[in-house]
């Protein structure tokens, strides 16, 4: 197969993406794919015409690449691709907006909050930050609505550092999600193709930060990724269960990965996010989990081209 691979981008995640689609192309000529890589240029239309892929590989992360924009071109161009389409990429990528939908679908979240710009300037970052402190107590959480990567977010766990924090995830733009804090294990689950969803096995992470940031998740030795995940038989069953639901709820295709916690106090999981186009990075989670049930990351890249052309069974 001829199989364009996007990558870099415009977005914060850049690095992370070149990371990916070198990974990919690797992974493809291994198989014996031609793999021809693509920058996301202005030009990218042009040489997606001039090369004419048999498919389409999108190694993009962040904005521009997980949002439905790329996969809303190569929809115009008629083009195959790995991934999700455009509305589940777009929803997947809005955490308000998936959020909502989780709980339609009656899949637990954190308790949580949008918090737009105009309101903080109207009503001061001092107030707000008192509103929210006594409405989820500390510590809490804020993050950026439309970022990947753990960019943007912060662990708040004094009042005073609040307000300076509000300021902070707004640059991202509005609006900004403020949650409450669940201490207890981070989980994450990959799925697997779309007549049903195949649950991989669950990896714990294990970050040496103080959460499984920016740093934890691309530099090698800064997280353990433990399989079998170390948590009770019911909140592994429930956390396979919500991962396939919140994956089916946003319409999600061929693979996705679903982040997790499971809450110290209660045993319980609760759904985070979505992320329809995982890194496949040498620190990535998703060809873990794929190695746990026997397909080896050459073997995983391939089924997932043959699926976003319609040749491969589902896994």
């Amino acid at each position: 197969m001829r199989v364009a691979v996007i990558l870099g981008g415009r977005s914060p995640e850049r690095e992370v993406s070149l990371h990916t689609g070198e990974n990919i192309i690797a992974a493809l000529r291994q198989k014996g794919h031609e793999a021809l890589p693509l920058d996301l240029t202005d030009d990218l239309p042009l040489q997606l015409r001039a090369i004419n892929p048999d498919a389409v590989y999108i190694a993009l992360h962040g904005r521009y690449g997980e949002d439905g924009c790329i996969q809303g071109l190569l929809e115009i161009l008629d083009l195959p691709y790995v991934g999700s389409g455009v509305l589940a990429s777009a929803l997947g990528m809005d955490k308000l907006m998936s959020r909502r939908l989780f709980e339609l679908a009656g899949i637990p979240c954190p308790r949580y909050r949008a918090l737009e710009a105009e309101e903080v300037t109207e009503r001061g970052e001092e107030a707000v930050a008192r509103e929210l402190v006594e409405g989820f107590g500390l510590p809490l959480v804020v993050k950026p609505n439309n970022q990947g990567s753990t960019i943007g977010v912060a662990i708040i766990r004094e009042a005073t550092a609040l307000p300076s924090a509000l300021r902070e995830v707004l640059t991202f733009g509005s609006p900004a999600v403020v949650e409450e804090y669940i201490p207890g294990k981070e989980i994450t689950i990959s799925i697997l193709g779309n007549r049903p969803p195949r649950a991989l096995p669950i990896i714990e992470v294990v970050p040496k930060n103080a959460y499984y940031d920016y740093e934890a998740k691309y530099t090698p030795g800064m997280s353990e990724h433990l399989i079998p995940a170390r948590i009770s038989p019911e909140a592994a069953a429930a956390a396979q269960e919500y991962a396939v639901r919140a994956y089916t709820a946003l319409g999600c295709r061929h693979f996705a990965r679903v982040d997790l916690l499971v809450d110290e106090r209660t045993g319980c999981p609760v759904v985070l996010e979505v992320n329809t186009l995982p890194g496949m990075t040498s620190t990535s989670l998703v060809p873990d989990a794929a190695r746990a049930v026997g397909i080896e990351f050459p073997d995983l890249v391939e089924k997932l081209v043959l699926m976003a052309i319609g040749r491969e069974a589902e896994v």
